[in-house]
């Protein structure tokens, strides 16, 4: 296993820790309580649960980092450079209708960049991570970006209204996770990600886990944290996928 800085190790911890919750949960599908966040968006109490699990796991050994999560929003405290950036189920659309494809997200940013990202997909036990300049790693074994340069050959992930609005040149997926979508650019399982409009909870573990791994990823933080177009992509098929989506 490669040497890992005792911060990602407080977060695979984390992770661990959490994971319980969702497993569980998932088994139990049929008996959650459900309340609405809006009017398409469900959040389950493990999304809560998850999230106070891993504040509270987070800020054991380090009081003074400051939050950005998905359900508490901007939590401050004495380092207001040093943020742990939290989505605790990414999926949960997935999670709620009982398919296994959902994650933890929990990325590290010092002042506007991401120096740590971590995705963990609780139901298959995969977990990826990326430390600046140290590499990406899945299940501790080190990953690269797909070594495709033929779009016909290439499948990128999107959201729905990507797959609606895009011309039918690109082979596209649209899978309910945009954390795992980044990973899976990270490992080779897809070449390209794109979104518009974005959260920054959703792909600061995957941005760091993408260009850790060979792959490129545009400026995000030229955009409001809740606002993100993100593109990601293998360093080789990134300029012809922003070719081809210029209209999105």
């Amino acid at each position: 296993m490669n040497s890992i800085s005792p911060n990602l190790n407080l977060m695979i911890k984390a992770c661990e820790k959490a994971s319980k919750v969702i497993i569980r949960d998932f088994g139990e599908l049929e008996n959650l309580q459900v309340s609405k966040k809006g009017p398409k968006d469900f959040v389950t109490k493990t999304d809560k649960r998850v999230e106070n699990i891993l504040i509270e796991e987070l800020s054991k050994s380090k009081k003074n980092y400051s939050f950005i999560t998905e359900e508490t929003g901007k939590i401050l405290n004495k380092n207001k450079d040093i943020f742990w950036v939290i989505d605790p189920i990414d999926g949960t659309t997935n999670f709620l209708h009982g398919i296994p494809h959902f994650a933890i997200s929990l990325a590290l940013k010092e002042d506007d960049e991401i120096v740590i990202g971590l995705v963990f997909d609780p139901i298959k036990n995969e977990i990826f991570y990326a430390e600046k300049n140290n590499g990406s790693y899945f299940n501790n074994n080190r990953i690269r970006v797909s070594k495709k340069s033929d779009l016909d050959e290439c499948l990128f992930a999107t959201n729905n209204k990507g797959v609606k609005a895009i011309h039918p040149k690109l082979n596209l997926r649209s899978t309910g996770c945009a954390a795992l979508d980044m990973a899976y650019v990270g490992c080779g399982r897809f070449d390209g990600y794109f979104h518009n409009k974005i959260n920054l909870w959703d792909i600061a573990a995957g941005k760091i886990i993408v260009e850790e791994a060979g792959g490129k990823v545009n400026d995000i933080f030229s955009f409001k944290e809740n606002k993100i177009d993100i593109r990601a992509a293998s360093s080789n098929i990134f300029d012809k996928m922003l070719e081809n989506i210029a209209k999105f």
